[in-house]
């Protein structure tokens, strides 16, 4: 697997205390906005209070079974790939994420069946989407599967990973596998990274684009609405299928620098020109003021039924197929 940047496109950079930053939204998470947000009444305190929305699951493996292209929503960023017949597993997140942030939805699939893994793809450190015990258990029973992340990552996972090749990328950097038929790109995204207080930002963070010959994914991870978007379109004017977050928007003015409300989503996915949107990031978490079914109500009020958007039940499996050109 050759690992190259892309033409005419450089990594990314660091501040002055060598910390990663996106130059044209540098990220400072500052205490007293914390001790802000907290300290401020919310205005869906009510309806979540009230609200009874749970998402639906799907208890089926089978596409476990097949050897199709295809895409299973496991949960908040969690997605399970089959592209070109390989096995791929996003951001795995198997349970709780600390004793006092319970989950919300069942697993769909239990994660002791995920033993047949070719990729085990992170997009940042954020324990939302890198999980300590659900690595371990991947690792554990797929001993030929390779971990693919951001620049900094082996010193977290590594220790985790005794055996495994773990590939940190740049942004704009490639891993190409002419072999398999698959192409990686990993690409900037406005996000932060920190598992620690020490820690800010010493990780790199970002989205993946997962390329066959007939299909191309472009998988958010975390980010904030900004002008990448229609700079991953001039990269890849032909994305299928752009998987991004829609939840833990609220309060905006202290989310958007990280993650994106619906209508933020429903934009970024019209600057990427993708032939359909795949929300995420919504229904498993409780990590923000809106009520965990609040993303998805308000994105379907947006898209008004346009058939562009594609909401999957967790543990559904839908096929992947060539769209942007059709």
């Amino acid at each position: 697997m050759n690992l190259t940047y892309l033409p005419g496109q450089t990594g990314a950079s660091t501040n002055a205390e060598g910390q990663f930053h996106h130059p044209d939204f540098p990220f400072e998470l500052h205490w007293k906005d914390i001790f802000k947000w907290k300290s401020s009444s919310n205005p869906y305190a009510e309806q979540k209070k009230k609200d009874t929305w749970r998402p639906k699951v799907v208890k089926d493996d089978s596409f476990l079974h097949h050897s199709h292209d295809t895409k299973a929503w496991l949960g908040h960023a969690s997605f399970f790939f089959r592209l070109n017949g390989l096995n791929i597993i996003v951001d795995p997140v198997f349970g709780k994420l600390t004793p006092f942030t319970p989950r919300f939805s069942e697993l769909p699939v239990s994660p002791g069946r995920f033993t047949k893994l070719d990729l085990i793809l992170v997009t940042h450190d954020h324990r939302d989407h890198c999980d300590e015990s659900s690595l371990k258990l991947l690792l554990r029973n797929n001993p030929k599967a390779t971990v693919v992340t951001g620049l900094g990552m082996k010193k977290v996972i590594g220790p985790w990973a005794t055996g495994h090749k773990i590939v940190e990328m740049d942004w704009h950097q490639q891993l190409d596998n002419q072999a398999l038929g698959l192409r990686i790109t990993y690409l900037p995204t406005r996000h932060w990274c920190r598992r620690w207080l020490t820690d800010m930002n010493v990780r790199l963070w970002g989205a993946f684009v997962l390329e066959t010959p007939d299909t191309t994914l472009y998988f958010g991870g975390d980010s904030g609405y900004g002008h990448h978007f229609a700079q991953a379109k001039n990269l890849f004017p032909k994305i299928d299928y752009a998987f991004l977050g829609i939840g833990a928007f609220a309060p905006v003015w202290f989310m958007k620098s990280n993650h994106m409300s619906p209508a933020d989503a429903w934009q970024a996915f019209h600057d990427l020109g993708a032939a359909k949107l795949v929300p995420m990031h919504y229904g498993t978490f409780d990590l923000s003021d809106e009520p965990i079914g609040e993303p998805e109500r308000l994105l379907r009020e947006i898209e008004k039924g346009s058939e562009k958007v594609d909401f999957l039940t967790i543990g559904e499996s839908r096929p992947l197929r060539t769209l942007a050109s059709t």
